[in-house]
This record gives C-alpha cells, sequence and structure tokens, in this order.
C-alpha cells in the first residue's frame, strides 16, 4: 500500500493497529471468486490507540458510538476483484471515517439583524406588485 494513510494533520493510522481479515467476496469475478479471498474486513481498535490525540479520541467515540462494537470500528470493502486493491479502498474509507469522526464542531451561527433597508425595499417591490396585478383586471378599484 502507498504509505500511511494521514487523518488530518500529522496524525496518521498506524500499521501496528491495524486488523486485517479477508475472506471470499460476492461481488464481481466469475469463477476467479469462489478461489481467492478477496473481500476486505479493517478493524480499528478506536478506544485502545495512543495514535489519535486525547480530544479527538473522545470525540470520534462519541460520533461513532452507534457503529463501535467493543470500541472497535470496522469498515469492509469487496467493490474490486483484486484483494490489493479492496485493502487500499478499506484504508481510504477508514481514514475519511475518522477524519470526519475528529473533526471539530462547526462554529456557532451568530444571529444577525437584516438591515432595515432591505426589508423596506422588500415591502416597497412587494406593494408594487400588488398594484401591477390589481391593475390588470377589469374593475375600477
Amino acid at each position: 500500500m502507498s504509505g500511511p494513510y494521514v487523518i488530518r494533520g500529522s496524525v496518521s493510522l498506524p500499521e501496528a493497529e491495524l486488523m486485517w481479515r479477508f475472506s471470499r467476496s460476492s461481488g464481481p469475478g466469475g469463477q476467479h471468486v469462489n478461489t481467492s479471498d478477496s473481500q476486505v474486513e479493517l478493524r480499528f481498535d478506536l478506544e485502545a490507540t495512543d495514535a489519535l490525540p486525547e480530544v479527538w479520541k473522545e470525540r470520534a467515540l462519541q460520533r461513532l458510538a452507534s457503529r463501535l462494537v467493543g470500541g472497535v470500528v470496522t469498515v469492509r470493502a469487496s467493490e474490486h476483484r483484486s484483494q490489493w486493491r479492496n485493502r487500499e479502498t478499506a484504508l481510504v474509507r477508514l481514514a475519511a471515517l475518522l477524519a470526519e469522526a475528529t473533526a471539530p464542531p462547526p462554529k456557532p451561527r451568530r444571529k444577525t439583524r437584516i438591515p432595515r433597508g432591505i426589508n423596506e425595499r422588500r415591502l416597497r417591490e412587494k406593494k408594487q406588485r400588488g398594484d401591477t396585478k390589481r391593475g390588470r383586471s377589469g374593475r375600477d378599484w
């Protein structure tokens, strides 16, 4: 595979903490699929890792709580016929998942007032539009 998978900044997934499992895939491949273990299951123990800063780890554990089984996050890949490409896909997915889960929360929205001029212009244009429509009828208002 092509080097360490960076989550964000200088933090990357340590190869030693990744647990791989391979099995027969049900995807494309014809008869080849019956003889090779091309499906990849990648497991990463999020609870026990020291690779992530503590703040990121807590944030990820909270956000991925529904996906975790015993503190371990699992990603599967079986789209490709090649085990190698499935490994790459699983690693990219796991890195993206962890990057999203460890991202800082968005800044809270600051309430802003609508400028008075904008509101007045809107009401003036609305009044003009109503007058235009009213003028289309044959009645004399």
